[in-house]
């Protein structure tokens, strides 16, 4: 591991003064919702979805940097998880009275029943993480882009299922009218938890043997570490917030289909792990809040000059550039050092 990530690691552990970190952490979030509840009260119900979808997205680009950024794995299966967690959660949530005609295929037990948000959401996420733990222990063995081509397929395998299943997923169609459960508070709760636990996992000893196998995984078998085991366990935690973010996007805008989550999703949350910085929490959330921003602001350009795909163009230019002038992102696998003194409480050696 580089010298630079030993004596930052060093330097923030949930160890090291962790009730002045706790109370940092705390009053950074209680001063977001504060402005969040402001900024809320003059948006139009367009721009509150639309943040909605940015922390949701945010979310996405840090459970990645788990698995990706602190591991060195190369996974694109984020939008297969983002998919089993969806159609779990829609079954679950969706209508009792419409399940027998619509999902003709679903089992009594599942038909007669409507659940709330909350327990459809851990389900859900626990579905995902159960497949990742069943395959992860096959596609694991791969490396680079044989790695990113199984996930990749992991992705095709999970949207033909989702359209063949008619009496499950209803196909091609999609499940609609999900009720909207999901608001901006769900959204920025969910990016908060995922956040503090990626932050946790990476200043802790397990993360620090993660970023060793990422660095030199031969050098952490000799050191006692047990590489396949902490890979499986960063893609495990990775799918199930995946998965939890894919349920909680299918019910704010209320409907799910196999397309959904795409091969282009995985493209985009992948880049924003590499612009912010493969291991930077911080860096995933900044690149995360302005790839965000800057699609669906030019979603209307697109639409009425008919520049289809433009958003994609500037994005690909940006990664480009971001690879050529810094080929580390933007925080390399570091944080800023603000965030760094203000959530340890004290100084790097």
């Amino acid at each position: 591991m580089k010298a630079r990530e030993l004596n930052e690691a060093r330097a923030i552990t949930p160890h090291a003064t962790p009730m002045k970190g706790f109370v940092a952490a705390a009053a950074v979030v209680v001063i977001a919702a504060i402005a969040i509840f402001v900024a809320s009260k003059g948006l139009s119900n367009y721009t509150v979805t639309l943040l909605a979808l940015l922390f949701i997205n945010a979310a996405l680009a840090v459970s990645l940097t788990l698995t990706n950024g602190l591991t060195g794995l190369f996974s694109l299966g984020h939008p297969a998880f983002m998919t089993i967690g969806a159609y779990v959660a829609a079954i679950l949530t969706f209508s009792a009275r419409r399940k027998g005609s619509m999902l003709p295929d679903l089992p009594d037990w599942l038909a007669s029943t409507e659940w709330s948000m909350l327990p459809a959401l851990l389900v859900a996420g626990l579905a995902g993480g159960l497949v990742a733990l069943a395959i992860g222990g096959a596609v694991l063995r791969l490396k680079g882009h044989y790695l990113a081509v199984a996930t990749l397929g992991l992705i095709i395998v999970v949207q033909g299922l989702a359209t063949n299943w008619d009496g499950i997923t209803r196909g091609g169609s999609g499940i609609s009218g999900l009720p909207r459960y999901v608001d901006i508070w769900w959204a920025f709760g969910f990016l908060v938890l995922v956040v503090a636990v990626t932050w946790r996992i990476k200043f802790s000893s397990l993360g620090r043997a993660m970023m060793a196998v990422r660095e030199n995984e031969l050098a952490a078998k000799c050191s006692g570490i047990n590489a396949a085991r902490l890979k499986i366990l960063a893609f495990v935690i990775g799918a199930i917030m995946a998965a939890m973010a894919g349920a909680l996007l299918a019910h704010l805008i209320s409907v799910v289909t196999p397309k959904t989550y795409s091969v282009l999703l995985a493209f985009n949350i992948v880049v924003m792990v590499v612009i912010g910085g493969s291991g930077s929490i911080m860096g995933a959330l900044l690149a995360a809040t302005v790839i965000t921003i800057v699609s669906e602001s030019l979603r209307p350009v697109e639409e009425s000059v008919g520049l289809y795909g433009l958003s994609q163009v500037i994005v690909a230019l940006c990664l480009i550039l971001v690879l050529y002038l810094k080929p580390s992102g933007l925080f390399g696998s570091g944080e800023p050092v603000v965030i760094r003194k203000l959530f340890s409480g004290r100084q790097e050696p």
